[in-house]
Protein backbone atom coordinates (compact mmCIF):
# COMPACT_ATOMS: atom_id res chain seq x y z
CA UNK A 1 0.00 0.00 0.00
CA UNK A 2 2.69 2.68 1.12
CA UNK A 3 4.98 1.55 -2.33
CA UNK A 4 1.41 2.81 -4.48
CA UNK A 5 1.56 5.61 -2.40
CA UNK A 6 4.61 6.50 -2.99
CA UNK A 7 3.97 6.03 -6.64
CA UNK A 8 1.08 8.37 -6.44
CA UNK A 9 3.06 10.82 -5.13
CA UNK A 10 5.82 10.78 -7.15
CA UNK A 11 3.74 10.99 -10.21
CA UNK A 12 2.12 14.16 -9.28
CA UNK A 13 5.65 15.85 -8.47
CA UNK A 14 6.58 14.58 -12.23
CA UNK A 15 3.48 16.59 -13.43
CA UNK A 16 3.10 19.73 -11.75
CA UNK A 17 5.77 22.88 -12.70
CA UNK A 18 8.27 23.77 -10.69
CA UNK A 19 6.18 26.43 -8.49
CA UNK A 20 3.64 23.70 -7.26
CA UNK A 21 6.07 21.63 -6.04
CA UNK A 22 8.14 24.66 -4.94
CA UNK A 23 5.15 25.17 -2.62
CA UNK A 24 4.67 21.62 -1.54
CA UNK A 25 7.93 21.07 -0.56
CA UNK A 26 7.49 24.70 1.28
CA UNK A 27 4.79 24.03 3.43
CA UNK A 28 7.52 21.24 4.76
CA UNK A 29 10.18 23.64 5.42
CA UNK A 30 7.56 25.92 6.49
CA UNK A 31 6.09 24.14 9.37
CA UNK A 32 9.75 23.08 10.17
CA UNK A 33 10.48 26.69 10.50
CA UNK A 34 8.12 28.56 11.76
CA UNK A 35 7.28 25.88 14.38
CA UNK A 36 10.93 26.31 15.57
CA UNK A 37 10.68 30.53 15.06
CA UNK A 38 7.42 30.45 17.35
CA UNK A 39 8.95 28.34 19.90
CA UNK A 40 12.06 30.34 20.39
CA UNK A 41 10.49 33.16 20.23
CA UNK A 42 7.87 33.13 22.90
CA UNK A 43 8.88 29.17 24.66
CA UNK A 44 12.50 30.25 24.95
CA UNK A 45 11.95 34.16 25.09
CA UNK A 46 14.82 35.16 22.15
CA UNK A 47 15.28 37.86 19.91
CA UNK A 48 12.91 38.32 16.55
CA UNK A 49 16.42 38.38 14.46
CA UNK A 50 17.86 35.08 16.23
CA UNK A 51 14.78 33.32 16.28
CA UNK A 52 14.24 33.89 12.31
CA UNK A 53 17.60 33.01 11.84
CA UNK A 54 17.59 30.06 13.46
CA UNK A 55 14.41 28.87 12.38
CA UNK A 56 15.06 29.74 8.29
CA UNK A 57 18.67 28.06 8.80
CA UNK A 58 16.74 24.91 9.65
CA UNK A 59 14.55 25.19 7.13
CA UNK A 60 16.76 26.04 4.65
CA UNK A 61 18.98 23.16 5.05
CA UNK A 62 15.91 20.55 4.17
CA UNK A 63 14.63 23.26 1.03
CA UNK A 64 17.87 22.67 -0.67
CA UNK A 65 18.24 19.22 -0.55
CA UNK A 66 14.20 18.78 -1.48
CA UNK A 67 13.97 21.59 -3.85
CA UNK A 68 17.59 20.18 -5.96
CA UNK A 69 16.03 16.30 -6.16
CA UNK A 70 12.62 16.97 -6.35
CA UNK A 71 11.34 20.53 -7.52
CA UNK A 72 13.93 21.57 -9.83
CA UNK A 73 15.64 18.25 -10.39
CA UNK A 74 18.98 20.20 -10.96
CA UNK A 75 22.27 18.76 -12.02
CA UNK A 76 24.05 21.80 -10.26
CA UNK A 77 27.38 20.86 -8.49
CA UNK A 78 26.98 20.96 -4.75
CA UNK A 79 30.09 23.25 -4.67
CA UNK A 80 28.37 25.59 -6.58
CA UNK A 81 24.99 24.97 -5.91
CA UNK A 82 25.25 25.26 -2.17
CA UNK A 83 27.00 29.23 -2.21
CA UNK A 84 24.21 30.62 -4.38
CA UNK A 85 21.48 29.02 -2.84
CA UNK A 86 23.05 30.31 0.59
CA UNK A 87 23.24 34.03 -1.41
CA UNK A 88 19.88 33.66 -2.19
CA UNK A 89 18.19 32.71 0.93
CA UNK A 90 20.40 35.38 3.25
CA UNK A 91 18.93 37.91 0.28
CA UNK A 92 15.55 36.76 0.32
CA UNK A 93 16.01 36.29 4.15
CA UNK A 94 17.49 40.09 4.60
CA UNK A 95 14.64 41.67 2.38
CA UNK A 96 11.62 39.83 3.30
CA UNK A 97 12.40 40.30 7.22
CA UNK A 98 13.08 44.13 7.17
CA UNK A 99 9.97 44.61 4.95
CA UNK A 100 7.85 42.25 7.23
CA UNK A 101 9.15 43.61 10.57
CA UNK A 102 8.91 47.58 9.11
CA UNK A 103 5.62 47.58 7.42
CA UNK A 104 4.16 45.66 10.57
CA UNK A 105 6.03 47.67 13.40
CA UNK A 106 6.32 50.88 11.72
CA UNK A 107 3.02 51.34 9.70
CA UNK A 108 0.13 53.28 10.97
CA UNK A 109 -1.97 50.93 9.09
CA UNK A 110 -1.75 48.13 11.05
CA UNK A 111 -2.91 49.05 14.48
CA UNK A 112 -1.50 45.75 16.43
CA UNK A 113 -0.34 46.25 19.60
CA UNK A 114 -0.35 42.73 20.39
CA UNK A 115 1.73 40.01 18.02
CA UNK A 116 3.53 42.53 16.12
CA UNK A 117 6.29 39.91 15.67
CA UNK A 118 4.04 37.06 14.64
CA UNK A 119 2.38 39.20 12.11
CA UNK A 120 5.63 40.20 11.16
CA UNK A 121 7.09 36.97 11.02
CA UNK A 122 3.42 35.79 8.75
CA UNK A 123 4.22 39.10 6.38
CA UNK A 124 7.85 37.87 5.57
CA UNK A 125 7.19 34.06 5.64
CA UNK A 126 5.06 35.08 2.38
CA UNK A 127 7.78 37.75 0.54
CA UNK A 128 10.52 35.32 1.34
CA UNK A 129 8.31 32.41 -0.25
CA UNK A 130 7.90 34.18 -3.92
CA UNK A 131 11.71 36.18 -3.49
CA UNK A 132 13.08 32.47 -2.95
CA UNK A 133 11.61 30.44 -5.65
CA UNK A 134 12.21 33.43 -7.80
CA UNK A 135 16.04 33.06 -6.79
CA UNK A 136 16.22 29.11 -6.74
CA UNK A 137 14.59 28.74 -10.09
CA UNK A 138 16.69 31.42 -11.93
CA UNK A 139 20.00 31.21 -10.31
CA UNK A 140 20.42 28.19 -7.41
CA UNK A 141 19.00 25.54 -10.32
CA UNK A 142 18.98 26.68 -13.16
CA UNK A 143 19.84 23.91 -15.50
CA UNK A 144 23.51 23.09 -16.70
CA UNK A 145 24.23 21.56 -19.97
CA UNK A 146 26.20 18.74 -19.74
CA UNK A 147 29.86 19.14 -21.34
Amino acid sequence: MSIQLAKIVENYFNRTNTFIRFLVIGLVNTCIGFSLILLLLNVFGLSYWFSTFIGNSIGAIISYTLNKIFTFKSNVSNRKGIIIFILVIFGSYIISYQLGYKIIHDSNVFNLDLYKDEFSVLLAAILYTVLNYLGQRYFTFRQVEDS
